[in-house]
């Protein structure tokens, strides 16, 4: 159930809030977690309008911090999520070239630091909430 957070100047993306849902859902597919409501309705993306600059003052990067609880993501998802999520940055942004300029970083909160309806849930919180779902009890 990550949260991704998306840094861009100001007009680099036409709809932000399709951004915002195709980052989400890529996520998921990802994770290949199920889809259930409860990874529907807390995986989300938000697209923050900021000032970017490198050292000679470029401001055309786009920065993507994906926070997941730990362990969510083994190595050839990481590889999959930049891949995937720089595409639909570059996409969104009408801009092919946008991709050598898109930084993604991906960050693990610590086993039950990831808070949910008012609870600091562990990984087999997560897992005991997703079951209950498939399982309808």
């Amino acid at each position: 159930m990550p949260m991704i957070d998306v840094y861009a100047e100001a007009g680099t993306f036409p709809d932000p809030a399709a951004l915002a849902t195709r980052l989400a859902a890529t996520l998921m597919e990802v994770e290949q977690v199920p889809d259930i409501r409860l990874f529907r309705k807390n995986t989300a993306a938000f697209v923050h309008h900021s000032t970017v600059s490198n050292v000679e003052g470029d401001n055309n990067y786009v920065r993507v911090q994906v926070l997941t609880n730990a362990g969510a993501l083994d190595r050839a998802k990481q590889l999959d999520a930049v891949s995937r999520l720089t595409a639909a940055v570059a996409e969104a942004a009408g801009d092919p070239t946008i991709v050598d300029r898109t930084w993604v970083q991906l960050t693990e909160t610590y086993d039950g630091g990831w808070g949910l309806a008012g609870h600091a849930n562990t990984n087999d919180d997560l897992v005991a909430l997703a079951r209950a779902e498939l399982t309808g009890s």
